[in-house]
């Protein structure tokens, strides 16, 4: 059985979703207020091990041209970072375009400024999982 984690990577946070056990729905679940490399690792161990997480999602932010700017670098480095700490896959996905879904979804469904503000990286994350997951069940 594979269970996927999604992550959106950001400077001060990491959105957090999560697969079902059959691979087919993704929920969203947290979003990780950045410490230091160490504490963001602790917390990413923490989740793959209560969640029985088999492979990492980790969107990459790339211009609408498809090209990788400063921040999908640094994204890149991050997955970098945990692919040599972590004992699970970890695929990189386009998240081209998914916090900006997130927002109008939670904009549709008249969702506060703060609660969207909170939310935002966690409903990306599940965005890029779940996308990722249709991708596979093709």
């Amino acid at each position: 059985m594979i269970r996927y984690m999604g992550l959106d990577v950001g400077d001060r946070t990491i959105g957090v979703a999560v697969s079902d056990s059959l691979g087919i729905t993704a929920q969203s679940l947290k979003t990780i207020k950045r410490a230091s490399l160490d504490k963001d690792l602790e917390e990413l161990k923490s989740i793959i091990e209560e969640k029985s997480v088999t492979a990492l999602i980790i969107g990459i932010p790339k211009n609408m041209n498809g090209t990788i700017g400063p921040q999908g670098e640094k994204v890149i480095g991050f997955s970098n970072y945990l692919k040599k700490r972590l004992h699970v896959e970890i695929i990189h996905w386009d998240e081209r375009l998914t916090s900006k879904f997130a927002e109008n979804l939670m904009l549709e469904g008249d969702v506060k400024r703060k609660k969207r503000k909170e939310n935002i990286d966690m409903m990306a994350a599940q965005n890029i999982l779940q996308s990722y997951m249709d991708s596979k069940n093709i």
